[in-house]
This record gives C-alpha cells, structure tokens and sequence, in this order.
C-alpha cells in the first residue's frame, strides 16, 4: 500500500519538509522506505546507515520525533493513515539532509582517560572474576548510535552546556571503569564531577528511554556515579580528612601518578577531526552530486594512527609494512 511520508532535505544552510508517498510491504522498516525513496524518486538522498541490523548505530535518525534507528523501526508500529516524519537528530549541525556532524561525541570520547593497566600485570594476565564482568558487562553493549546524546536535553537544548558536558553515553564508560578492578585509576568520579559535567545530569531518564539496546544508563550507571561523588564530597569522615591533610594525601591521581586531567593524545581531535589549528575548524562537507543525481562511491583509506595503546608505544600489531588496503574479490576465486 501507499503510505505517506515526510523527510527534511537540506544542509547546513537551510532546508524544509518534502511529502511523499512510498510503497510500503509487508516486514518493512524505516530504513527500507528511505532506500525506496532513493531508488526512485531522490537518489540524492543522504542517509547514514551500514548494518542494517541494529548494531552500527550509522542510521540515527528522529522519526514522528522520537531518536530511533531507522532500520530497527517498523512500519507495523505506524497506523496505516499515519503520516511517518524522518528528520535528522537535532543536537547535533547538519552535513545534509538525515546526516548530522556527531564529531562532538568522538571529541568527548578521546578526552576520556582511557583504561589504566595495574603495573605489573602484562596484557593477557589479567584475571577477574565473573561477578565483576557482569558489573560493567551490560556498558559494552552500546553501539555509539547516539541516541542517548540526541535526546538529553542538557545538551539538545543548551548548546551552551556542550563544552562542560559529555553526556550520558560517557558517563556509562566512565562508570564501566570506575566498576572495572583492574583500572588503576582510582579517582574516575572526581573527574566525572569536574570535567565530565556529572552534576548537570537531574536524571530524567530520557537517554534510558531511547537506547535500543536497552541498557538501564540511568539506573545502573548515572545514578550509581552520583552517589560515589557524594559520598566522597559529604562523608563526614571524607570531611574531616579534607580539614586534616591535604588534598593529595587524600586521593590518589592514578597510574604512576598520572593525573585525571583529560587526555590530550592525538587522533580524533586535531588532523583527524578536520580542526587545522587553534580556533579553526573545517566543517565536514558532502561530496557533490553528479548529474545523474547520484553520489559517487570511493573506497577510503585511512593515513591516520589510532589512538596510542594504553600499554605503551612499544605494542606491535600484525600489519603489513604498507598499511592496510582492501581489495575487491575476484569473481571464481575464494
């Protein structure tokens, strides 16, 4: 049947609603009626997506309003006369049409401290128990759609707040390995307090709601960081220790006293973001349409390192010595 839909074209400059009425079957999701849309009326559509399976997290998208993923949302949860709305994730500035800029989010993360190996113990020789996996198991579950991000309102309607907040997807990490007994990091909630913006979160539950993989962030990971600071900034005996001896004989500053200031190691901030120098930052672009209406496909190749292993620099990895390059398979070959 004919259902009618609505999508929000445009770019960084401006853009409207455009009506359409697709074909719909039945099992269809979201994600499908977005690639009928670009096989036959839009080719030059712009849509995220890559799975197809719910666990990319590429096709963020808002849809009747509410952050989703397009290919985990089904037509069957519509009613037939109601009108479907795609719009891109509002928090976030538009590159094009349902793409958005989340390089914020990847900012957030590389100034996470990263986990810290207790010394002595070589990768590979680490050993814990089952119950302390299951503790922060269910935070390695996300699949970064950003859905969370989209949605908390600290961020989605204070642009202001950004530089000050990380947001709930970070708050899970830190909380993962605050719960891990072999980060040697022991103060991961004071810094939570003081660089992540944990004190902005009034836990409204609102990232909960939307995360598709049903990770409980509020409960098992916002809520349980909150308490940890306040008992460490209103214990009475905290208190009084405060008053007796100074403040780094009170609390350790982590791996071979390093300190929790956040990470200034190279990758997805600087070269790797687009930013070319100190107050100048280039915005991502879309690539140009062709005359047909279509996007030309390139196969890309990364000539940047990841970030540094937590283990040291002396790692070595089982590349060969002209980096990595895809080749398309050979048709008859295996």
């Amino acid at each position: 049947m004919k259902r009618h839909f609505r999508v929000w074209r445009g770019d960084a400059s401006g853009g409207e609603i455009q009506d359409f009425d697709v074909e719909v079957n039945e099992g269809e999701v979201v994600l499908d009626i977005i690639h009928r849309l670009q096989a036959t009326e839009t080719p030059d559509l712009a849509c995220r997506w890559n799975c197809k399976a719910g666990k990319c997290g590429s096709c963020s998208m808002e849809i009747n309003g509410k952050p989703r993923l397009g290919c985990m949302t089904r037509m069957s949860t519509f009613e037939e006369s109601e009108t479907v709305t795609i719009t891109p994730l509002r928090a976030f500035p538009i590159i094009r049409d349902l793409v958005t800029d989340v390089s914020f989010n990847y900012e957030k993360a590389r100034e996470t401290p990263a986990f810290a190996p207790p010394p002595g113990v070589a990768p590979g020789d680490y050993r814990m128990q089952q119950v302390d996996v299951e503790r922060s198991q269910e935070f390695r579950k996300c699949i970064e759609c950003f859905l969370c991000q989209n949605t908390c309102h600290v961020v989605r309607d204070h642009e202001e707040n950004k530089p000050a907040f990380s947001g709930p997807r970070y708050f899970i990490r830190a909380a993962e390995l605050d719960m891990h007994p072999l980060d040697d990091r022991t103060d991961r909630k004071d810094y939570a307090q003081a660089h992540q913006g944990l004190g902005y979160c009034n836990i409204t539950k609102c990232c909960t709601e939307v995360c598709p993989e049903h990770i409980k962030i509020t409960d098992n990971a916002i809520i349980p960081m909150k308490e940890r600071v306040v008992d460490n900034r209103y214990d009475p005996l905290v208190w009084l220790g405060r008053k007796i001896f100074r403040r780094d004989q009170l609390h350790g500053n982590g791996s071979g006293g390093e300190s929790m200031a956040p990470s200034t190691s190279e990758g997805v901030t600087g070269v790797a973001s687009g930013l070319s120098g100190a107050g100048s930052a280039r915005r991502p672009e879309a690539p140009a349409v062709n005359a047909d209406g279509r996007l030309d496909v390139a196969e890309l190749l990364s000539h940047q390192a990841g970030g540094p292993s937590p283990f040291g620099d002396d790692q070595e990895f089982p590349l060969r010595e002209g980096g990595i390059t895809y080749r398309h398979p050979t048709p008859g070959k295996d």
